[in-house]
């Protein structure tokens, strides 16, 4: 029978293998089931799949703890903080399996099994040919001690398999999906235990929420056909299980399984790139499920609005646009001071440009230039990347030859008159640097207006044909700067035209 919660009873988990860097899919997973707990004042607990000892470098649990708590994630119960219920790696409980296994063998719901892979693949071959579902079929069920013990003096080291009754029907309720009916018949017996002592994960998995008092589990539907043979060692072992809530996919925006092919298959992608935590929190969150703002929430938000009825059943469409506009929102959402010291922590840890290097320092320690830099470019910055070339586009001395261009720059240049560049710069020095009044001068003495005027300009002063606003980002470049990049533009007209 499943261990219903209430609201003030609910516990969570989120329970990964450390075998690599955390997968947007499962951390969509850990952060459903942190906000399940958080809506109602429950607890989360962290717990640590280890088992498979050969992929889990301790580098990968260390990254998994960062990365988590980078998305804004905390847990009551965990492989580094302890707790009631501990210990939270797998590999650390091992004599408590062993006590369960010990259990279910005395009861004989439990056997060992001596099939080699050979075996079991010309099994399944012989019932796919058959049309029938492949299962193992049981036949070291009924070995005799003596024939065990001949296996075992040949060196065979058997795995331990549940056994499945051979009739009758399992219903699993499922807080996403409904319920559903299984016929125990065509679940074979599984295996709990490896042939080197590890635990599989029907068993240890089930085991462990069982034991922690986790009473909803949140996971992926791809494990939707383990839940039955999970509910099967709970009900054996006569422990509690809990309610499940099996997640939609997550698939990339074209509908294949999310990947690399998609720009950020994990989490660390996301930080890497220059994401802010609240941006993904409140992507992931709307994946597969609804919230009726479509405003930036806060955790408290996020976490009063979610709901398990709001989880929806269709696969969740990852995309990088609307990834982006969540992005957008968090960077509108921080104050000037804010932006800056997001800036600068993307970039304190990986400057290997010394000129870089000054030029944030100095910008630094004036606040007014701060503050005038953020507020200028800001609303064209997504990504650290796009404020440090805005910062190196106003503040670096290279001439204008020297800076990178984009093809509609050079454009815009080369449909300009030669004199027009030393007028621009003369009269710039005449307007003190005034915007207004320089770029109406030089309406009036060029004749030049609108596009002609603003994009030859622009493109002279930042190799860009787009951007912010020219009167914010002249006081910025300065007068010797602005000049010198206005009369070397002439000599890349030049070059543009051979």
């Amino acid at each position: 029978m499943a261990q219903y919660y209430t609201t003030m009873n609910l516990k969570s988990r989120f329970a990964p293998s450390p075998t690599g860097y955390l997968h947007l899919g499962n951390a969509r997973t850990a952060l459903f089931a942190w906000l399940a707990a958080r809506a109602v004042a429950g607890r989360f607990v962290l717990r640590l799949e280890d088992t498979d000892q050969s992929r889990s470098p301790q580098m990968y649990e260390k990254a998994l703890l960062e990365d988590l708590r980078w998305l804004g994630l905390n847990w009551d119960e965990g492989p580094d903080i302890g707790g009631p219920v501990g210990p939270y790696r797998q590999m650390e409980r091992l004599d408590i399996y062993h006590q369960y296994y010990e259990t279910l063998l005395l009861a004989g719901q439990a056997y060992p099994c001596y099939c080699s892979a050979e075996d079991l693949a010309a099994e399944r071959a012989v019932q796919r040919a058959s049309g029938k579902a492949p299962r193992y079929g049981g036949r070291c069920r009924h070995l005799s001690v003596e024939q065990r013990r001949d296996l075992e003096a040949r060196g065979i080291q058997p795995v331990l398999r549940y056994r499945v009754p051979d009739s009758g029907m399992l219903t699993v309720p499922d807080r996403v999906w409904g319920e559903r009916s299984y016929a125990l018949a065509d679940l074979g017996d599984f295996v709990i235990r490896r042939s080197d002592g590890s635990p599989a994960f029907f068993f240890a998995n089930a085991l462990d929420d069982a034991l922690m008092g986790v009473n909803l589990v949140l996971r992926g539907e791809d494990h939707l056909s383990n839940t039955p043979r999970q509910i099967l060692i709970l009900q054996a072992l006569d422990l509690p299980v809990p309610e499940y809530a099996h997640l939609p996919l997550l698939l990339g925006s074209d509908g294949q399984p999310l990947s690399k092919r998609h720009g950020a298959a994990s989490l660390r992608d996301l930080q890497i790139q220059g994401y802010r935590p609240e941006a993904a929190r409140n992507y992931l969150a709307r994946l597969g499920h609804h919230y009726a703002e479509n405003d930036l929430l806060d955790d408290q938000t996020l976490a009063a609005g979610f709901s398990v009825e709001k989880i929806s059943r269709a696969p969740g469409h990852f995309d990088d646009v609307q990834l982006q506009h969540w992005q957008r929102l968090a960077l509108q959402a921080l104050s000037d001071a804010q932006l800056w010291e997001w800036l600068l922590a993307a970039n304190s840890s990986n400057i290997e440009n010394r000129l870089l290097e000054k030029m944030l320092k100095a910008v630094s320690e004036d606040e007014n230039l701060q503050t005038q830099f953020v507020a200028a470019v800001r609303a064209n910055v997504l990504f650290p990347e796009d404020a440090v070339d805005w910062l190196i586009r106003c503040f670096a001395d290279e001439a204008f030859a020297a800076l990178e261009k984009e093809d509609a720059a050079l454009a815009a240049l080369a449909e300009t008159p030669a004199e027009f560049w030393p007028l621009a710069a003369m009269l710039l020095q005449q307007s003190a640097g005034d915007y207004r009044i320089w770029t109406k001068t030089l309406q009036q003495e060029s004749g030049l207006k609108g596009k002609s005027l603003f994009m030859p300009l622009r493109a002279a002063l930042t190799g860009r044909s787009h951007g912010p606003e020219l009167a914010a980002l002249l006081p910025l470049i300065g007068m010797e700067r602005a000049q010198q990049r206005l009369l070397t533009a002439a000599s890349v007209l030049s070059e543009v035209r051979k």
